[in-house]
């Protein structure tokens, strides 16, 4: 049996990419799943799927978070991995193509669906003795993103705060890591796909970046984010340094 079997795990997102799949994953190394999604239809019928179940979240609202969390706590007794991965993107840029409202609905989506995750997560974990949160970045988090700078600056964010909690909340028992694919084959990229098409750029497979998730989930380790490439093994992204004060004499 899984090392991972009897364990409870909350993915946002779960509907469909990398959440369907990642929930499949875990299911059948006998994990109790509950996906959350706004797609209540398509949320429903993947956790029928895999023998799990849904919750609705929107994960931009702190109440619906909370709420979430406390579903499946109510349900299990317990959550153990919340992988925080719903996230859009926006082609919202800063000059003539800026939108308030997409800049307010991604920075709803994919930071503070983390923040939110994150902290309605926490008591839960640590009340089970620990466990893991992974979310899904993005290499738009390790890299500059001019065609979608606000979706760049979202993943940025969220590598900032995964590197930044992942260095703290190990001592309560809790690890912290994320996932930083490229272009992968989900509906995520369904706008850009003839400009990936056109420079030639190659699709990550979608079980490529759940086998990722799980190197981040069974490693151990805590605060890092995992980048994933087409033909590369997945590793943790080696931040360089920054340089000390320099002191005068």
């Amino acid at each position: 049996m899984s090392e991972l079997s009897g364990k409870v795990a909350w993915i946002t997102g779960g509907a469909q990419g990398f959440g369907a799949a990642v929930a499949r994953r875990l299911a059948s190394q006998g994990v109790e799943v509950v996906i959350s999604d706004v797609k209540r239809d398509v949320g429903e019928i993947t956790a029928a799927d895999i023998g799990g179940s849904f919750v609705e979240c929107d994960v931009s609202s702190y109440e619906a978070c909370q709420a979430a969390v406390a579903a499946v706590v109510a349900r299990h007794g317990r959550l153990d991995i919340a992988f925080l991965n719903a996230g859009i993107t926006t082609g919202c840029g800063l000059a003539d193509d800026f939108d308030p409202a997409l800049y307010r609905r991604a920075m709803g989506v994919n930071i503070d669906g983390v923040v939110y995750g994150a902290h309605a997560a926490y008591p839960a974990l640590r009340a089970g003795g620990g466990g893991d949160v992974i979310a899904t970045a993005s290499l738009a988090g390790l890299v500059g993103t001019a065609f979608d700078p606000v979706y760049g600056a979202n993943k940025h964010a969220v590598v900032g705060l995964v590197r930044a909690i992942g260095d703290d909340w190990p001592n309560h028992g809790i690890r912290v890591n994320a996932i930083c694919p490229g272009f992968a084959d989900t509906e995520i990229v369904t706008g850009i796909r003839p400009m990936l098409d056109e420079m030639g750029i190659p699709l990550i497979k979608v079980e490529a970046v759940v086998d990722a998730f799980m190197s981040a989930l069974t490693s151990g380790r805590s605060a890092e984010c995992w980048y994933i490439q087409v033909g590369r093994e997945p590793e943790p992204f080696r931040f360089r340094g920054i340089p000390g004060p320099r002191i005068a004499d």
